[in-house]
């Protein structure tokens, strides 16, 4: 039986875990093939090698997308081994919080680096690609969707206590992702976003567990206060944090032809939470 996304090649930011890795595993049944991306080669590689043994085709791209060749290198990637692109998902990301008075500018670029100017960078060295291959199809008759999908947060949409760089990159997205939409409609291409509330990764858990995470050189502290988080999980009319399986089935929403005239969009998926 054919599926939705047979022969499609989808690049993501991130998937070597958490969220990603389920949006990868995700596309991955329903055909994708996918170039996959973490910081650290081992979990990217064990992404890859869950997709083979799926009977997928993965490839992986190690690094950080903050680094100056790192789009280049990534969408080549797409290039060199599928001959092409159709799905790019941007979903790196991590939060480093301060009250601003405390924020550090390098506090404030590194995030804005990670959540905005990477996503830029690396949709800016799709757009020859894609320009090249709409132009080849449309030449020839054929007429076919392509599909960019950002990740912000409900952070972005309403802001929150400490995250003064990530509310403002997540809100940032959403604006790159509305002008897109515009800029790329000629081409085909759907932009759209998703907004994500509180989903239960390794970088939600509760910062009692003491957790760090290595960034690009830096150890930083990630979870969310065990009260706020159990604030958190009480107001959401759902009861209950996201998983991350729950999370790319939003993302995969915009990924399938049904969502083939949808664009310059942010869907919200927070469990009905509608404010923060």
């Amino acid at each position: 039986m054919s599926k939705k996304l047979d022969g499609k090649v989808a690049l993501i930011t991130g998937s070597g875990r958490g969220i990603g890795r389920s949006i990868a595993m995700k596309l991955a049944e329903d055909g994708a093939r996918l170039v996959i991306n973490d910081l650290d080669a081992d979990p990217a590689q064990e992404t890859v090698e869950a997709i083979k043994a799926m009977g997928g085709e993965a490839v992986a791209c190690v690094g950080s997308v903050t680094a100056p060749d790192f789009s280049e290198r990534f969408i080549g990637a797409a290039v060199e081994h599928f001959k092409g692109i159709d799905i790019i998902v941007n979903n790196a990301g991590y939060t480093w919080d301060n009250v601003i008075q405390k924020m550090t500018d390098e506090q404030w670029y590194a995030i804005m680096d990670c959540h905005l100017t990477a996503p830029f960078r690396i949709l800016r060295a799709a757009q020859p690609v894609i320009r090249a291959l709409s132009k080849a199809e449309m030449d020839g008759g054929v007429r076919k969707v392509r599909k960019v999908v950002n990740i912000s947060s409900m952070a972005g949409v309403f802001g929150n206590v400490g995250q003064s760089n990530y509310s403002a990159a997540k809100a940032g997205i959403m604006g790159l992702t509305q002008a897109l939409a515009k800029e790329w409609g000629r081409m085909n291409v759907t932009v759209n976003c998703v907004a994500f509330g509180l989903i239960k990764t390794r970088l939600t858990g509760s910062t009692a567990e003491g957790a760090t995470t290595n960034i690009d050189g830096r150890d930083i502290k990630v979870g969310v206060n065990p009260g706020l988080l159990s604030m958190m999980e009480q107001t959401i009319p759902l009861g209950r944090g996201g998983t991350p399986e729950e999370a790319a089935g939003s993302v995969y929403l915009f990924c399938i032809p049904e969502s083939d005239y949808v664009s310059g969009q942010t869907l919200i998926c927070s469990g009905g939470l509608t404010g923060m």
